[in-house]
């Protein structure tokens, strides 16, 4: 009934506005306000992308031949959306499960998250569930709620005179106003279920992975973890039977389990590096730098390509005031990594112990025209 209701509503909203703000989604085919051109999308994901790769923990660059991969899967999925936008695929230096959809179609996804995958049917599960959420508008309808909560919806209820369709009108504002405030909601989060598993079908893949990619979540889910993943997409078992559902009704596809495992294979071998990583991190903010300097070590007998290694290593050696040292494990973070902030700022401490303000000063600049931190921001302020 109140689906119903909320509907009639929307169809009001649409005489009202008219061609302000009235238009059909590609993906559901539903009628819905919308506040914000394709054109605005764009410009918003485009604003909003290069600073949450940097807030995201930066560009996984120890293996190009990764970040390919996933980018074709991206793209073989991205080829069959119902939406046209310039979708890009990015995967982000960090641990956690996690990934993300912006506006406009970008697109991240964790190495944590890859790790944690078993074949291409499930990177696909991801890539699709993503694609969704920026082909319908998700993220962008979030920002267009507020822009509804500006023109004041008890104003539009006044003008709406079918009693019922009104009271459907306040309960439809407090929805998307809420949503703004959340990240997707219960119904974006099977709206990209559903239809992410459409995208895989057409796509040749197995819809299998997205029923065992949702197990995996629940399962990891049960065990008390606080994966940043679970705040924005929070799994549950009606998502595992929807998707089971789903997945029961089609048959075939492909798994591509040997691809994946080559694709990741890298990524795989340095996983116990990874963990030394974020122990050492833990060691180096307890302030026990020897052991960080340790841990730093073991990782970069796994991967010397990976620039977080050699960050920590800097940290470590930045710790123990061997400022010479730790200035060349942060030569290489920076030269590996160059479009990461967090590599100027430790190479501009390291610096300031070594007595070289002027240098510390162009790394600070340099960190802040990528990403603007309040560390780089003091300390030219001060400057």
């Amino acid at each position: 009934m109140l689906q119903q209701l909320a509907q009639q509503a929307t169809a009001t909203f649409c005489m009202v506005f008219g061609l302000l703000g009235c238009a059909t989604n590609d993906v559901t085919g539903q009628d819905e306000l919308r506040l914000m051109s394709q054109a605005e999308e764009i410009r918003l994901g485009d604003k909003q992308y290069p600073q949450l790769i940097q807030q995201s923990g930066g560009r996984y660059v120890a293996d190009p031949a990764l970040t390919s991969y996933v980018q074709s899967v991206g793209q073989r999925l991205a080829q069959v959306a119902d939406r046209d936008l310039p979708y890009e695929f990015v995967v982000i230096n960090e641990s956690d499960w996690n990934a993300w959809a912006l506006p406009g179609g970008k697109i991240g996804i964790n190495r944590g998250l890859l790790l944690a995958m078993q074949s291409e049917a499930e990177l696909a599960a991801v890539l699709a569930h993503e694609i969704v959420h920026a082909a319908a508008g998700h993220g962008a309808n979030q920002t267009a709620a507020t822009q509804l909560g500006r023109l004041g919806l008890d104003v539009l209820g006044a003008l709406i005179d079918n009693p019922a369709a009104r009271q459907a009108s306040a309960q439809v504002g407090s929805l998307v106003l809420g949503g703004a405030r959340a990240k997707f909601s219960r119904s974006d989060e099977l709206e990209a279920d559903r239809f992410g598993m459409e995208y895989m079908r057409r796509a040749g893949y197995d819809l299998q992975g997205a029923v065992e990619l949702q197990e995996r979540f629940l399962a990891k889910s049960k065990g008390g973890s606080t994966v940043s993943l679970f705040a924005t997409h929070p799994p549950s078992a009606d998502r595992v039977a929807a998707n089971r559902l789903l997945a029961d009704r089609t048959n075939g596809g492909s798994r591509g389990e040997q691809a994946y495992l080559a694709a990741t294979q890298s990524l795989r071998d340095a996983s116990a590096g990874y963990e030394a990583l974020a122990q050492g991190i833990q060691a180096y903010l307890d302030k026990d730098f020897v052991v960080a300097l340790s841990l730093a070590d073991k990782a970069l007998k796994l991967d010397s390509r990976e620039p977080a290694f050699h960050e920590l290593r800097g940290f470590a050696l930045l710790g123990l005031e061997r400022f010479e040292e730790g200035l060349a494990s942060a030569n290489q973070a920076v030269r590996l990594n160059p479009n990461y902030y967090r590599h100027y700022n430790l190479r501009a401490q390291i610096y300031q112990g070594l007595g070289r303000t002027s240098d510390a000063r162009s790394d600070y600049q340099i960190s802040l025209s990528i990403f603007p931190s309040k560390e780089a921001q003091a300390f030219l302020d001060r400057s």
